[in-house]
Parts: structure tokens; C-alpha cells; sequence
């Protein structure tokens, strides 16, 4: 399998190009601010043909760059219905204003063909087998892919901004919850194996039992103890 990964845009948003290997067809995962130079260079890199973009989330950090990628070559973009207004109404997303240069930059709206995500669907794509998971806390309609484990790779299971490296998705925006994220953690994330390579919306990958040692936030969860939420970043 091929993955490659970026960090994108004022936000530093990761964009994934997912594949079974180089030269074939593949996923774009959450193509955000400033993603598609970086998706295009991809591409060719790995002379890979995109056949569907999948969001986690529609923060526009995630989503910014869906139009111009999706439009290029003549794909879908996935999302859940619950987060599907925040690719044309980015403020209302999250509760404030750009300004206007940061919003001279963005592309606001749907691209042509949108398909909505649901909980324990099963998305066959480029010859891959995604699961998706509905899980709420970050925004309402959240979501995590999960590829699963292969004899030559442990399971792959992005994460948006529902679990980062040693910390987890903030709540304190529109639509978001704390209740609901420590449930999606619970529900989503601790029942995955300590191998499972994880790799999240933001920072840097880590794995399941990583994480299930040093997180704070999944230790607490796991213990069945509440925490706040951090309230930083997208």
C-alpha cells in the first residue's frame, strides 16, 4: 500500500493520497487550505489517478480545497450529511470570521457531486476497503476511516480530529461536545489493536498502543474518568 501524506496550509492540515500502489488509482483524504498544488505534485509523483475524495470532518482547514481537487479530475467528495453545510458556510462552522485576505485564498461551496458518509458503512475505492465510523465530539458529523490489516501492513486508521499524538480534538466550537468525544474515543478508538498505525487530521503519526500508554486524554477515557477537552487549534 501506498500512503502519502502532507501537511497543508495555514493550518497545517495533513492531506492523504491513499493507494494500493504507486501508478494506480487512489483516495484523497481531506485535501484543506493550500492542498492542491501539494495534491497535484502527489500525483504525479506517484502517477496516481484520483477516483474520490473522503472528508473527516467539514472544518474548512479539511474541506478548503475540495472544489478545485474534485473538479479537476472529475471525482465525488464524501462527507457526513451533519457537516455537509460547512463546505459553503465556513464561518458558521466555527463561530468567527477568517478576514477577508485568509478568505481571498479559500474556495467556499460544494464541488458538483457530493455523497454523504454513514455510520459502519464500507466505502470501496481504488481497490481499497475503508470503514467509516461516525464519531461526533469535534463537530457533529466527524468521522474516522479504518484500512484494515494486511500481510504486509498493520491496520491504517485516520483519525481527522477525533485522536492526535498525545492529545485529541478541541469541543469548544459549533456543533462540538465533550460528552460526545469522550464517548467516539471510547467507542472508536479503544476497542482498535495496539498496533494500528494511526494517522491523524494535525502533528505526527502514532499507533493505538501508543497512545493507549501516554495519551491523557484516551488514558482517562479508558479509566472511565472525565477530562477537559483542549481548546486550541482547528
Amino acid at each position: 500500500m501506498l500512503i502519502a501524506g502532507f501537511p497543508a496550509g495555514a493550518w497545517g492540515t495533513n492531506c492523504y493520497l491513499v493507494a494500493p500502489a504507486a501508478g494506480e488509482e487512489c483516495v484523497i483524504i481531506d485535501p484543506g487550505h493550500q492542498a492542491a498544488e501539494g495534491v497535484e505534485e502527489a500525483l504525479e509523483k506517484h502517477r496516481l489517478k484520483p477516483v474520490a475524495v473522503i472528508l473527516t470532518h467539514g472544518h474548512i482547514d479539511h474541506v478548503a480545497s475540495v472544489v478545485p481537487v474534485c473538479g479537476a479530475h472529475d471525482v465525488p467528495a464524501w462527507i457526513h450529511p451533519e457537516d455537509r453545510y460547512m463546505m459553503s458556510d465556513p464561518e458558521k462552522a466555527i463561530g468567527r470570521s477568517f478576514g477577508a485576505q485568509l478568505l481571498g485564498e479559500l474556495t467556499v461551496g460544494e464541488p458538483s457531486d457530493v455523497k454523504e458518509l454513514a455510520d459502519g458503512a464500507r466505502l470501496k475505492l481504488a481497490g481499497l476497503d475503508f470503514s467509516v465510523a461516525h464519531a461526533p465530539g469535534h463537530t457533529k458529523g466527524s468521522v474516522t476511516f479504518r484500512l484494515p490489516e494486511s500481510a504486509e501492513v498493520p491496520s491504517v486508521f485516520f483519525s481527522g480530529d477525533l485522536l492526535f499524538a498525545g492529545s485529541i480534538g478541541r469541543t469548544d466550537l459549533p456543533g462540538g461536545s465533550q460528552d460526545e468525544m469522550f464517548e467516539s474515543l471510547a467507542r472508536v478508538c479503544l476497542p482498535l489493536d495496539d498496533s494500528t498505525v494511526v494517522l491523524p487530521g494535525h502533528n505526527e503519526h502514532t499507533t493505538i498502543g501508543r497512545e493507549r500508554a501516554t495519551n491523557p486524554y484516551l488514558r482517562q477515557v479508558a479509566a472511565g474518568q472525565g477530562a477537559d477537552a483542549p481548546r486550541r487549534g482547528m
